[in-house]
């Protein structure tokens, strides 16, 4: 018996789409699509995974017959019209979503209570020592935000490409999650604001609140926002396409090639850009003029527009 029967058959008794297995295993489902054509086959690592995924042996998978082995009722596919999110990615955007809207706020979070220590504590000096909760709040934010990066990056590592499973209704309450993230934060950034006018009688209580308004903005843009985005699985899909290597491009077939070569020069070409406004807004910023100090930071939000001009020239060519 050969390994595509067996594929094929283990594939049925979970019944698995090719686009669903090609998930679950970090491939495109072009890739699973030319293993049961026995036009390629998977490498080491990809036929680990499906002896893991279907509970048998490397022998078994590749040169035993498994086509008698029964439908598996525990772990069978629903069916379903519509695609399914059979990789957890949507749990996995979310939780991302809030440690990483946490860890952006809890520096703020440091100085609000440094601020109100330093104003309610009558010690000479205290001030020095309430510093402590600045560095607190930064290494909170380091804590939530380091953990949280490398499991997003992992999670694309491993299921590189996720098939859009998204409802047009699920899509309608992310924008309007983004849009209501956008409100609140700005709303409490005006109020941080306000808080420095109204209790500029005290200079510590004023920074105290001002500091917790704006942590609060802060937490609800970036969560609104990456709520938002989680839903763009195209873009999820092409920025993986930018990361493929000669050997992932090759293993696409047509459009899907084309356009990972595209993604890939694209990618490329931002790199450039933010390469060059770093090294722009490095110079700037050790620049004898003080003119030329206070303007360093321009650099990066001028890549960024540049980098947003990249993006609609390669989707003017085609690339979506």
């Amino acid at each position: 018996m050969s390994f595509r029967d067996n594929l094929q058959h283990l594939r049925a008794t979970r019944n698995l789409t090719q686009e669903q297995l090609a998930m679950l295993l970090g491939v495109s489902r072009q890739s699973v699509s030319k293993w049961e054509a026995e036009r390629a086959y998977p490498e080491m690592d990809k036929l680990l995974k499906l002896c893991d995924l279907f509970g048998c042996t490397l022998d078994e998978l590749v040169s035993g017959d498994l086509t008698g082995r029964p439908t598996d009722v525990a772990s069978h596919m629903p069916q379903a019209k519509a695609p399914q999110d059979v990789t957890g990615y949507d749990e996995a955007m979310r939780a991302f979503a809030l440690k990483v809207s946490l860890g952006a706020g809890m520096p703020l979070v440091g100085l609000a209570l440094c601020m109100l220590v330093s104003g309610i504590v009558p010690v000479p000096g205290i001030e020095y020592y309430a510093s402590v909760f600045v560095f607190a709040g930064l290494a909170a934010g380091l804590a939530l935000v380091v953990p949280a990066c490398f499991g997003r990056t992992g999670f694309r590592k491993t299921h590189p490409f996720v098939e859009d499973f998204y409802t047009a209704e699920q899509k309608g309450a992310a924008r309007s999650a983004m849009s209501t993230g956008i409100v609140a934060g700005t709303a409490f950034v005006l109020a941080a604001l306000a808080s420095a006018v109204l209790l500029q009688a005290n200079i510590w209580f004023a920074s105290a609140a001002s500091a917790a308004f704006a942590a609060m903005g802060v937490f609800f843009v970036v969560r609104g926002c990456l709520l938002g985005v989680r839903c763009d699985l195209a873009a999820y899909n092409r920025k993986s396409l930018r990361g493929l290597d000669d050997e992932g491009i090759g293993a696409l077939d047509g459009v899907l090639q084309t356009r990972a070569r595209r993604a890939r020069r694209e990618g490329t070409w931002y790199k450039i850009v933010m390469s060059v406004a770093t090294a722009v807004g490095l110079v700037l910023l050790f620049a004898p003029v003080a003119a030329a100090q206070r303007l360093f930071w321009l650099a990066w939000p001028i890549g960024g527009l540049a980098c947003g001009a990249i993006r609609a020239f390669f989707s003017m060519k085609g690339d979506e």
